[in-house]
């Protein structure tokens, strides 16, 4: 029978396969001698439950002490099943085997060296089950594996679920039993003889099946299952692309339907060997080598730890080599001698599947006491449809008061509008198992909306009371209705992490396309991961492995150790201890270690010891990563001139996520992405590459979602990064090169089509990049030029006819840009002025002229007068040739008043200033004083300074040796009166909406590269990042308006008002999501000075504390602002985006990589689309207007005035006196 035939029967899942399906398949098994003696129904059945195990070399099944979930039969390769035994229990060494040895001796196939007491050494014993053996049939009573299963060469084997195996044993127990003693191989020249058939019967064992254990040997099992997880090892994989760690027995599950494949190499054993499984064992051969493959010694048959921790390796000539021992046994012999416990490092260690934790939290226990209460109440009525029951539990009999999965979560959909999905209930359900306020019967960490059984933390350990629980009374029932939505709300927030943390514990092999992407977005914004290339982090997703430690004072390694791992914090910290020293650091939440020893074999050079209970860390091994740069590498293409790397270009999907998927039919297409190069040599691939197709434009409708990988962003990410590496004068010379390539060399179809590209590229910059193109009047001359040879080209070249209309538009752009910078237009020169009194930058003059008849022109035009009169009031971007006026103060608080260029350099304001004073212009410094008397001098090259300044900070010009006598003006304080009489008659949502208008106008004057500005220095581009400055400054002036009010408000009651104004703010300013006023107002309701009024807050009302609870945990800033890159992740635009977050991760991408990577000039291009990323979320942000519904009108005028001048304190230590006189310390 052709094999293709009969393997392509298993692509179905047994539930869907077909009869022929199943004939094909009973037809080949039939073949098998050991199998020719069963019925037609037996093998029938066989057939339809089977799935086929297509598996490379050195994976492994399962690993002594797993609870069983398979039955396994070999059909082609062999297996080595390993077991571990000492010297007390070595009389039992075999019988996890279900088989006695004949009277004539040990079998041939096993190997073992004797053991001496547990103390002294531990033994590991081999045998080899070829093809027609079976093994794992401790499925039948649950017993754990008495060995590790792995594979040795190619194999396949046919796997069957234990629930399908049962099924099997019940209905065809004689059978299977007389199948123990008659396994052989199928009719085959190779196998099908007589002779080799009496071979193997030869070494047939009485095969003695399992009785389910007393309750004395479950506990037996249980303590042997639990050792063997403290003892397990780090497996480290290399090979393909995939690491496939942990038993494959875990990864069952979810190849159900498929068969089953992996790439060489997978599964490379661990320098400790494993322990042993249960099998029936005929027709097994001695191994010649050792299953684990050694190089230096590939004839080791057994491996003895000694007393000492280390481990001897017998060779073929019977010597023993020493070799260090492992962290792991390090760990045991630490913990032995009273030292911190060192915790397994390894993907299936115990550290990455152990509890998170040591005992639920108190707000944990809180939340399930809600649930639970909940529960039982609704089930009060109907106790036989109590999702708290009394349940029967296959393998364990009845189970008192379980719950089921998919039960627990259609409850929890119904319990509040809030929960929308049936992934967002699991999600918060999870939250509680990560948690151990509910237990998971089969022990999984990962909840499931399945038929899965659970139980509350009270429950399994017995404390519950009745067949059903005690019931709640009254009083419990109407409080955990009056917590049920702060819960629901709290479990809603903690939802996305706990997802992101079971899946990081899924075997890296289970891992589906959706998880990998959720841990790719959670990689990017690890500050410790930000130098890696967008490439190495996808890579990572596939391979990193969450590691949790429970306890404080483990050791994750010593010092000395041999280096195999990188380490981020996810949660908790840790000490850094050297010896001689002690603890010389501590690393926090963000922070990493290991990381050399990624890149060298240096030894550790400290001791990482976790400091706190539950610490959680992401691990990178290193094989892993060392095998991703090497296929990285290798996907890598270097272009060369003259001997040095001109281009350097990776081979990528086309699709990344589509990459990640392991359909063996998938094909997939490729591109080659740029990483580094020349501006010159970038230039031309991006020109040769992505420039093809016609009509290229940036609309609203193409934008997408940063970090997006839907789309090639290289021509975008070049056109928003060029500045820092191909200023315009040199972009416009090589772009001008490219069009003119026309020689008698070239045919005319390249000509053609190299002038319709450049033509598209200037297109595509005009269009996406706006305004500051044409601020270059550099650029002027080049597009009339261009605009000139095209049509002349147009002419000869009918097909160029197109990128002459689009060159016309061009012309019309600039046309209009010129038209606007004159007089009257509206890029005209304007002037600008700072008030004296700490107000923002507003313009000098009043509105002009044209905007005025703009808004009378919008009267009877349906729009709200309120919306005309502010629309009428919208203000212009500030620009670099605008004038602004300011004073600049000496150190005796004598002023002058300057009118200077915005762009004006603090030199040229400093001499300008001391001509008006009458300084002497020797050794004179510009300074800014803070409220707080803090002094900042500003370098002579600085620009946009009137509009940088803090809220109420001053100009200063003084003598250098003069500097420490300028002090602070009185105004500079800020208010001494609060406003919360006039703010009372203002509707609150009246003042969101107002604020979100300005704060939307003040958003959207910033252009994307005053963010490279501000990140990379103004100076070195001598351009202004005003409008960036004032957008920071209102944020700034919205956090300490909060702050200024609550502290001048001297009774309780008006305090106890604002309050409840504020937190209402900024839910109307959360749900216009207006997020930059947001984070303000919950911010400054966050500052000291507010927080600590403990009779304030306690006036509040409890609703209020909640929502407030609520909102304090979105600004939260652990794990890199997790919560609310979630939160904003959802949203759609229009958005005001909390701006400094956007700067941190710029300033993080720039100052954690170059920008060249050698001193020839090669640009790391990767930085550049890390920082286009980022950049284009102010594009993706602002992709839609502002349409909001205008408030009842009541008091616009008043409530514009007075959000447009706001007077704050922003003195923390004068804030934090007036907060200590409303509520002093209590003794």
């Amino acid at each position: 029978m052709d094999s293709q035939h009969w393997t392509s029967s298993f692509d179905t899942r047994s539930s869907e396969r077909r009869a022929g399906d199943v004939e094909v398949i009973a037809a080949y098994l039939h073949k098998w001698r050991c199998l020719d003696s069963l019925s037609n129904s037996l093998l029938r059945r066989l057939a339809s439950a089977a799935y086929l195990e297509d598996l490379d070399d050195g994976v492994t099944l399962y690993r002594q002490g797993d609870r069983g979930t398979n039955w396994y039969f070999i059909l082609s390769g062999e297996v080595v099943m390993t077991t571990c035994s000492d010297r007390s229990n070595n009389k039992d060494a075999s019988s996890g085997f279900h088989h006695h040895s004949s009277n004539n001796g040990p079998s041939p196939s096993s190997s073992s060296s004797s053991c001496s007491p547990l103390t002294a050494a531990a033994t590991y014993s081999r045998r080899l089950l070829g093809r027609g053996s079976w093994f794992g049939d401790s499925v039948l009573d649950d017993s754990p594996r008495d060995a590790t299963a792995s594979t040795r060469g190619p194999c396949k084997l046919l796997r069957v679920e234990q629930r399908d195996f049962r099924s099997l044993w019940q209905k065809h127990q004689d059978e299977l039993i007389q199948l123990s003693g008659n396994t052989g191989s199928p009719s085959s020249p190779s196998s099908a003889s007589p002779a080799n058939h009496r071979k193997h019967s030869h070494h047939h064992h009485n095969h003695q099946l399992p009785q389910p254990p007393t309750q004395q040997q479950q506990q037996q099992q249980q303590l042997h299952h639990q050792g063997g997880k403290r003892q397990g090892q780090r497996h480290h994989s290399t090979g393909g692309m995939s690491s496939r760690q942990g038993s494959q027995e875990n990864n069952n599950s979810a190849n159900n339907g498929r068969s089953s494949s992996t790439s060489g190499g997978l599964g490379i054993p661990s320098r400790d060997p494993p322990a042993v499984g249960d099998a029936n064992v005929n027709c097994a051969k001695s191994p010649t080598t050792s299953p684990q493959r050694q190089e230096r010694n590939p004839s080791v048959v057994s491996t003895t730890l000694a007393a000492d921790g280390g481990v001897l390796t017998a060779s073929g000539n019977g010597r023993s080599n020493p070799s260090p021992p492992s962290n792991a046994q390090q760990s045991a012999a630490s913990t032995n001698a009273g030292q911190p416990s060192t915790g397994p490092t390894g993907p299936n260690s115990n550290s990455q599947i152990a509890p998170l934790n040591l005992s639920p939290s108190e707000r944990a226990m809180m939340m399930g006491k809600v649930l639970k209460t909940l529960i039982m109440a609704a089930s009060s009525a109907s106790p036989a449809s109590a999702l708290i029951r009394d349940r029967k539990v296959p393998g364990r009999g009845t189970v008192r008061h379980c719950l089921v999965g998919t039960e627990m979560v259609d409850w929890l959909l119904g319990l509040s509008p809030e929960v929308h999905s049936r992934a967002q209930a699991s999600a918060m359900w999870q939250v509680l198992l990560d948690e151990q306020v509910i237990l998971a019967l089969s022990k999984e960490h990962q909840f499931k909306d399945k038929f899965v059984f659970y139980r509350f933390h009270e429950d399994a350990e017995g404390r519950g009371d009745g067949p059903a629980g005690r019931k709640p009374g009254q009083d419990a029932v109407r409080d955990a209705q009056q917590k049920k939505d702060e819960v629901i709300s709290t479990l809603t927030q903690l939802a996305p992490d706990a997802v992101l943390k079971a899946i990081l514990r899924k075997p890296t092999h289970d891992r589906s396309p959706d998880d990998l992407e959720i841990i790719y977005e959670e990689l990017v914004h690890i500050r410790a991961l930000s130098h890696l290339s967008t490439t190495v982090k996808r890579e990572l997703a596939n391979i990193i492995v969450f590691e949790s430690h429970p306890r404080a004072e483990t050791v994750l390694f010593n010092q000395g150790d041999e280096g195999v791992s990188w380490y981020v914090i996810l949660k908790g910290s840790v000490n850094v201890v050297i010896h001689g020293k002690g603890v010389v650091t501590t690393l926090q939440d963000g922070d990493d270690f290991g990381q050399l020893a990624l890149i060298n074999n240096a030894p550790r050079a400290a001791t990482i010891i976790t400091r706190e209970d539950g610490c959680q860390f992401l691990r990178v091994d290193k094989d892993d990563f060392n095998r991703i740069l090497r296929d990285v590498e290798a996907n890598t293409v270097r272009l060369k001139e003259h001997g040095r790397d001109v281009l350097v270009l990776e081979k990528v999907s086309a699709n990344p996520s589509a990459a990640h998927r392991h359909s063996a039919s998938s094909h997939y297409k490729y591109k080659y992405t740029v990483m580094a190069g020349m501006p010159q040599k970038m230039l031309e691939h991006l020109l040769e590459t992505r420039l093809d197709a016609r009509h290229l434009s940036v609309r609203d409708e193409d934008i997408i979602r940063p970090y997006s990988s839907a789309t090639d962003m290289f021509l975008d990410d070049f056109l928003l990064t060029h500045i820092m590496f191909m200023p315009t004068h040199q972009l416009i010379t090589e772009l001008m090169r490219n069009y003119r390539i026309e020689s008698p060399t070239q045919d005319k179809e390249f000509v053609v089509a190299s002038k319709s590209r450049v033509v598209n590229f200037v297109y595509q910059w005009v269009t996406s990049i706006r305004d500051p193109v044409f601020d270059e009047t550099i650029t002027h001359s080049f597009f009339e030029q261009l605009h000139s040879e095209v049509h002349a080209d147009a002419r000869l070249y009918h097909t160029l006819r197109e990128e002459a209309a689009m060159l016309d538009h061009v012309q019309e752009l600039l046309g209009e840009y010129r038209a606007a910078r004159q007089q009257g237009g509206s890029l005209a020169t304007l002037t600008w002025t700072l008030p004296a009194g700490g107000q923002s930058v507003v313009l000098f003059s009043a509105v002009n002229a044209a905007a005025t008849a703009a808004a009378g022109n919008r009267k009877g035009s349906g729009e709200s007068n309120a919306a005309s009169a502010f629309s009428a009031e919208k203000r212009r971007p500030i620009r670099a040739d605008d004038d602004i006026i300011f004073r600049v103060y000496c150190a005796d608080h004598t002023y002058c008043t300057l009118r200077q260029p915005v762009n004006a350099t603090a030199e040229t304001i400093k001499l300008n200033a001391a001509d008006k004073l009458g300084l002497r212009h020797e050794e004179l410094v510009l300074a800014e004083i803070k409220s707080n008397g803090e002094k900042s001098v500003i370098a002579d090259t600085e620009v946009s300074i009137a509009t940088c300044l803090s809220i109420n900070g001053r100009i200063f010009v003084s003598p250098k040796d003069h500097l420490d006598a300028m002090t602070v003006l009185p105004d500079q304080e800020g208010p001494s009166d609060g406003t919360c009489n006039e703010l009372e008659m203002f509707s609150t949502r009246e003042l969101a909406y107002y604020i979100t208008l300005i704060d939307w106008d003040l958003f959207c004057s910033v252009h994307e590269y005053e963010l490279l500005y501000h990140v990379a220095g103004a100076q070195p581009f001598r351009k202004i990042k005003s409008n960036l400055d004032l957008f920071l400054r209102r944020f700034n002036e919205i956090q300490y308006w909060v702050v200024t009010e609550i502290c001048l408000a001297n009774t309780l009651g008006k305090r106890v008002q604002l309050l409840r104004k504020f937190i209402k703010l900024a839910a109307y300013c959360k749900e216009f999501q207006n997020l930059n006023a947001f984070f303000a107002l919950v911010m400054g309701l966050s500052n000291v000075a507010v927080s600590r009024l403990t009779q304030t807050w306690e006036r509040l009302p409890s609703k209020l504390r909640k929502m407030f609870t609520e909102f304090d945990g979105l600004i939260e800033p652990s794990r890199n602002h997790r919560a609310y890159r979630i939160a904003v992740g959802k949203l759609q635009p229009p958005i005001l985006p909390f701006m400094p977050l956007l700067l941190k991760d710029m300033t993080f991408t720039h100052e954690g990589n170059r920008t060249l990577l050698d001193s020839a000039g090669l640009i790391n291009f990767e930085k550049m689309h890390m920082l286009a990323q980022t950049m284009r979320t102010l594009r993706y942000c602002r992709s839609r207007q502002l349409l909001l519904q205008p408030p009842t009108p009541r008091s616009e005028q008043e409530v514009r005035n007075y959000i447009r001048n706001l007077r704050v304190i922003d003195n923390q230590r004068i804030l934090t006196g007036l907060s200590q006189r409303l509520e002093p310390k209590r003794a």
